[in-house]
């Protein structure tokens, strides 16, 4: 007796039936959606399809906003033949086997279309591999990345490639992309009776937050969980949404840029003195999963180099928020998070300490290690009491106000003024009072 085939393999009475969103995956650039930008007449794509000439190009975009199509169709517009990998499950190995093929296939004068997907996960040996084949042309690269790749693809080989950035795509784009699957005889639905409400589509495009392969895995979860009426139709509306409407966490990688561009919006909320947008990004920080320790090392940042002595309290509230943090946990814990950043976005704002820091660290690395004035020394035995250690020294609580004034600065930088205090907040009290106490001393 011969062998049994298993299920789905060559010969099996059962093929499983590609997803909705590889089955309306675009076979040419007419049925392309979005990226005007840069295919619309004149645009860097636009001149590329019809000149027939491909350089190398790394497609930064957010997922489902057609990278891989987009590569697939390039290639086949020049003519070429396209290799596809996987940064995450490929090596040097699989590297080498495609120069080689590509290799033979310029031998019998077809070029080579290397398509990478997620070519940030490769390191830097791997990516090192690549700078020969892509400088000499055995290989043109097209790279696919959701991160900023100026972080995450070297320099070399980034110098070598054409950098294309991809938009989402629009709410309008995407509920096209619905219609069509609806309509589709060969692909779509559009052999079967499905109606939809023409709000279903609409909130399906705003939910997909520009992919189109979140879109279409919706609609076909949506499709394929509505049971059929005795006629055989389907009727779909509002009040069926929730079936696929499961809590989605927000676009967001702790590692990658966007962690970076909601701490980045997230402080300078906080500078600007902006309560409520400083409330928005924390908010969508902490929806997203974020660490509210990361978040609270931020406030606690801002409170002292952004709110400074116009009120030392707003030290003390973030550090306070931290506690209450560590002691509560989540949920009631996020509460002191926010409590925190409405108090130091509401602060009065001064940058004097962070300012007199840095330039009292330029002095000190400028003039090395100058001496500690003989009068500051402190003469600890009867040698350096001899040698002059802490004679002349004023001290301070033996006179009235507790102030005496005296040189406390190296003789170099005797007129150095490091902090110079606001008129803002509590720090316009120090302003006064160091006015008052110092002769001559200005601002």
């Amino acid at each position: 007796m011969g062998k049994r085939k298993p299920p789905g393999d060559a010969g099996s009475l059962f093929t499983p039936r590609p997803p909705l969103a590889e089955r309306l995956r675009p076979r040419s650039f007419s049925e392309f959606l979005g990226q005007e930008h840069l295919l619309g007449e004149g645009r860097l794509l636009a001149r590329i399809i019809s000149q027939k000439k491909l350089p190398s190009l790394i497609l930064w975009g957010p997922p489902g906003c057609g990278k891989t199509t987009l590569a697939r169709l390039l290639a086949r517009e020049v003519g070429a033949k396209l290799i596809t990998l996987s940064a995450v499950d490929s090596g040097i190995k699989d590297l080498r086997r495609v120069v080689e093929e590509a290799r033979r296939a310029a031998a019998a004068g077809q070029r080579t279309v290397l398509f990478i997907d997620e070519i940030h996960r490769f390191n830097k040996a791997q990516q090192d591999f690549l700078l020969p084949y892509v400088e000499d042309g055995t290989v043109t690269l097209i790279g696919a990345t959701t991160e900023n790749p100026s972080f995450e693809v070297i320099a070399p080989l980034l110098s070598r490639c054409k950098v294309l950035v991809l938009k989402p795509l629009s709410p309008e784009d995407l509920r096209r992309l619905l219609e069509k699957a609806l309509k589709d005889p060969e692909r779509g639905y559009g052999r079967e009776r499905i109606e939809v409400e023409p709000e279903v589509l609409n909130l399906l495009a705003q939910a997909a937050e520009g992919d189109a392969r979140v879109a279409l895995n919706l609609l076909e979860t949506l499709v394929e969980s509505t049971p059929p009426a005795e006629d055989g139709s389907r009727r779909i509306g509002v009040q069926d949404l929730e079936r696929v409407f499961l809590e989605k966490p927000l676009h967001y990688d702790k590692s990658g840029e966007e962690h970076y561009n909601l701490i980045s919006a997230f402080h300078k909320s906080l500078r600007g003195s902006d309560p409520d947008a400083a409330l928005y990004w924390l908010a969508r920080m902490l929806e997203a999963g974020e660490d509210p320790r990361v978040i609270l090392r931020r406030i606690i940042a801002a409170a002292s180099e952004d709110v400074g002595n116009a009120d030392p309290m707003a030290l003390l509230v973030a550090v306070a928020a931290k506690e209450a943090y560590e002691f509560l946990g989540l949920p009631e814990g996020e509460l002191a998070l926010a409590q925190a950043a409405v108090y130091v976005a509401c602060a009065p704002k001064s940058n004097a300490v962070y300012r007199g820091l840095s330039s009292a660290r330029e002095d000190a690395r400028r003039h090395g290690a100058l001496p500690v004035p003989m009068h500051l020394r402190n003469p600890v035995t009867a040698l350096m009491r001899a040698l002059g250690y802490g004679r002349g020294y004023k001290y301070a609580h033996d006179y009235p106000e507790g102030f005496v004034e005296q040189q406390y600065l190296p003789d170099e930088l005797k007129n150095r003024r490091y902090y110079r205090p606001t008129d803002r907040g509590f720090e316009k009290t120090f302003r006064e009072r160091l006015l008052k106490w110092w002769r001559g001393r200005k601002g």
